[in-house]
């Protein structure tokens, strides 16, 4: 009677346990609940990426565009540089653009250090090694540019940095780490309005 009943009662558990088995109602909500965050991570990723791109397109135009406008005598660069603010903040709403000037005497001067004799062979002006303040600001420079959009034919580097926040920023990561950074250059030769000014020729002793 016992080994009957036991006998019976295993039965029905192998038949409950076949039936849960074969049962595949809810399994669609399963496989999709495991999937879905992988899938909205996927969708956010795209979504930055896309924001960038258009973001990087708008900037890198707006910069051409306003070097060459700037190129001129009667250039307004405060305009040319709200030009470019009001341009990027269309794709990224609240963006800080950052813009730079630096104009050298020609292309060969861009980024490179003012003349000096460099005695000790350190690559800095240093140790009372003389050197030609070809900018002449007084002292000696690692980058000969002078700040600003500079005179007649002088080159002119002209840099705009933006900073955002994504539309969809990461929900676990605070402050700047959900900060984007694009940057853009354009390298343009003031127009032949006057005559250029002519380099510094003064020496100077480097502390």
């Amino acid at each position: 009677m016992i080994a009957e009943s036991l006998r019976v009662g295993w039965q029905r558990a192998r038949a409950v346990l076949r039936q849960c088995r074969d049962d595949r109602r809810g399994v669609t909500i399963v496989e999709f609940a495991m999937a879905a965050p992988v899938l909205i991570i996927l969708l956010l990723g795209i979504f930055d990426l896309a924001q960038m791109a258009y973001v990087s397109a708008a900037l890198h135009g707006a910069v051409q565009r306003a070097a060459r406008d700037s190129a001129i005598e009667s250039a307004d660069t405060a305009t040319q540089d709200k030009f470019i603010e009001t341009l990027v903040r269309r794709a990224a709403p609240a963006a800080t653009v950052t813009t730079k000037r630096k104009s050298y005497y020609d292309f060969a001067n861009i980024e490179q250090p003012e003349a000096w004799n460099d005695a000790n062979n350190n690559g800095v002006c240093d140790n009372s090694e003389s050197y030609t303040d070809e900018n002449k600001n007084g002292h000696w420079d690692a980058d000969v540019g002078k700040s600003g959009n500079g005179g007649a034919n002088d080159v002119v580097v002209y840099t705009v940095d933006v900073t955002y926040k994504p539309l969809f920023p990461i929900p676990w990561v605070d402050g700047s780490g959900n900060n984007r950074t694009l940057s853009a250059s354009a390298v343009r030769k003031n127009q032949p309005f006057a005559l250029q000014g002519s380099k510094g020729s003064a020496a100077g002793t480097c502390s």
